[in-house]
C-alpha cells in the first residue's frame, strides 16, 4: 500500500461509537449486536469478521465484565461498557479487562456515578490519539522511506512494507505491554484510583 491516506482512510481509527449514537431506551442483545455491527462494519478486516455476537456478549456477562442486565435489556451504560471492552480486547485479555473495569462496574452499581461523563472523557483521548497516530505513520513512514533509498535496492516497495510492519507492530507491543503493566500495578493496590 503506497498511498499513506488511502492507508488511513481504510482503519476507520475515528469511528467509535459516540453518546448520541446510544438510544435512551434499553436494547435487547440483537439491537445491541445491530447498533454495533451498523457503528464498526467498516473496521472489519474482512466480511466473515464478527463485530460483537451473542456468544461475546454471553461470555462477558458470565465473566463479569459488566453488572448485571435486567429483563434481558441492556441498558446505556451497558453499551458504553461494551464499546470499552470492544476497544480493548484486541490488545489485552479477557482477564485484564475485567480487572480493568471491575472497580468501574462496582462504581456503576453503588454509586451514584456518572458513567457518560468518563466515557466522553475517553472518546476525547481517543480523537486525540487519532491525530498523534496519523502524525506518527506519516513521520514513520517517510523515515522508512528514507532509510530503504539508502539500500539501493530494486525491491524498495516490499522493503518499505516489511519495514512497516516490523515497525508498527514493535509499537503495538510496546502500547499493550505498557497497558498490561498498569492493569498488574492495579491488582497490586487491589483497586483502580491509583494505576
Amino acid at each position: 500500500m503506497k498511498n499513506k491516506n488511502k492507508l488511513m482512510e481504510s482503519l476507520n481509527i475515528d469511528n467509535h461509537l459516540l453518546l448520541e449514537d446510544i438510544p435512551n431506551l434499553d436494547l435487547y442483545m440483537d439491537q445491541v449486536i445491530q447498533l454495533f455491527e451498523d457503528k464498526f462494519g467498516s473496521s472489519k478486516r474482512n466480511d466473515d469478521e464478527k463485530i460483537l455476537t451473542k456468544t461475546m456478549i454471553n461470555n462477558y456477562a458470565k465473566g463479569k465484565l459488566f453488572f448485571p442486565i435486567k429483563n434481558k435489556k441492556y441498558s446505556k451504560e451497558h453499551l458504553i461498557l461494551i464499546s470499552m471492552i470492544y476497544q480493548m480486547k484486541s490488545s489485552l485479555s479477557i482477564n485484564d479487562v475485567k480487572m480493568t473495569l471491575e472497580q468501574l462496574n462496582a462504581k456503576i452499581t453503588d454509586e451514584e456515578f456518572d458513567l457518560q461523563q468518563l466515557y466522553q472523557c475517553y472518546l476525547n483521548v481517543m480523537a486525540q490519539n487519532s491525530m498523534m497516530f496519523k502524525s506518527d505513520v506519516r513521520e514513520q513512514w517517510k523515515e522508512i522511506e528514507n532509510e530503504v533509498k539508502e539500500l539501493d535496492n530494486d525491491d524498495a516497495t516490499y522493503l518499505e512494507q516489511v519495514l512497516l510492519v516490523a515497525t508498527f507492530s514493535s509499537m503495538s507491543n510496546y502500547y499493550r505491554r505498557a497497558a498490561e503493566k498498569i492493569v498488574d500495578a492495579m491488582k497490586e493496590e487491589g483497586n483502580t484510583d491509583e494505576a
